[in-house]
């Protein structure tokens, strides 16, 4: 049977994995955005991944996050290990139990080359931006994925040359409950903009 690996080479050419596999990408968050834009990314060949969360899987992170019901009760960060590990089993993940703050981002992240911001609260999307926007690491927000309909408002939004916000900029999730089609097409969507950087440095 022809490896993942080998389906991207023939897809793609050599040269295209070897770029996605050198980068090192972060995800502040393991809920519905950071699982399923891991999964696409390791899905397109990304290898090291650095996965940071201190939740455990509830019933009701089933309706739009990549856990599975006998997953209810565990770590989000060692779960998620775990299944992208059945889509390849050769990838370098750091799965860490923790909780992020402004004290400890920027070590969290130190060799990553991007971060995905996966966070549910606007004060912590604002502390994760203010801590490694003047890092030169490339960035990737999102902000209003909440409700039902209206997914073509979900755009890319460049807001400075490492820094990008995906969203439509209003519908928050306090007001619109998250539902897993708009949050799968966010989530693609940062996985679209990370995937597009290393391989054209460009959105």
């Amino acid at each position: 049977m022809e490896s993942l690996r080998e389906n991207l080479v023939r897809k793609f050419g050599q040269e295209y994995l070897d770029k996605v596999q050198k980068a090192r990408v972060g995800f502040a968050g393991a809920g519905g955005l950071g699982s399923n834009c891991a999964l696409n990314l390791v899905r397109c060949g990304f290898r090291k991944l650095t996965i940071v969360d201190f939740d455990i899987i509830i019933p009701s992170n089933l309706d739009r996050q990549f856990y599975f019901l006998d997953q209810v009760g565990l770590s989000k960060v060692e779960a998620l290990k775990t299944n992208l590990l059945r889509v390849n089993p050769d990838l370098e993940i750091k799965a860490l139990i923790k909780k992020i703050d402004k004290e400890n981002i920027k070590a969290t992240f130190a060799d990553c080359d991007i971060v995905v911001e996966c966070f549910d609260r606007a004060q912590d999307k604002k502390m994760l931006v203010e801590g490694l926007v003047s890092s030169g690491k490339f960035i990737v927000v999102a902000s209003g994925v909440g409700g039902i309909g209206s997914s073509d408002e979900i755009k890319v939004h460049m807001l400075k040359e490492n820094l990008v916000l995906i969203g439509d900029l209003k519908s928050d999730i306090l007001d619109k409950p998250p539902v897993s089609p708009r949050v799968n097409i966010a989530a693609a969507k940062q996985a679209d903009v990370v995937l597009s950087y290393v391989l054209h440095n460009r959105v």
